[in-house]
């Protein structure tokens, strides 16, 4: 394992995620699942989201359109909420979310709209702001 590229990865993972959440994410690795936590910190969130060619706030509005695609609700949650670490608004993700119902379909798009209100109400709930 690359140690530089994993520790920038868990930088870039616990200030776009939150630190709380990546290091209960890591705590809860056991011997069978580590390998991936160690694989993902390093590749995806270092070597990825590390490059300088895209800023976090594009990363992130593709990751909601990729995770709309795809239909993954618990990553999209988790996105769509780390998005505002990155600058995004909801206006923003109204829009990703309106541009992936074309391109994704409808269904895709309606049920990334239902998460992506479910993720702006726990967050009023909790007294975070937008």
């Amino acid at each position: 394992m690359d140690q530089t590229l994993y520790e920038q990865g868990l930088k870039n993972r616990k200030e776009v995620l939150g630190a709380e959440h990546v290091e209960r994410s890591i705590a809860g690795a056991d011997n069978f699942s580590r390998p991936y936590q160690e694989i993902m910190t390093q590749y995806c969130w270092g070597a990825i989201w590390g490059r300088e060619g895209l800023p976090r706030k594009t990363r992130s509005l593709l990751n909601l359109a990729m995770l709309t695609a795809l239909n993954r609700e618990e990553e999209f949650k988790l996105h769509a909420r780390a998005a505002f670490n990155n600058g995004v608004t909801k206006e923003e993700i109204c829009e990703v979310l309106l541009q992936a119902m074309i391109y994704c379909g409808v269904p895709a798009a309606n049920s990334a709209f239902k998460q992506a209100r479910e993720v702006f109400a726990q967050m009023e709930r909790e007294g975070g702001d937008d």
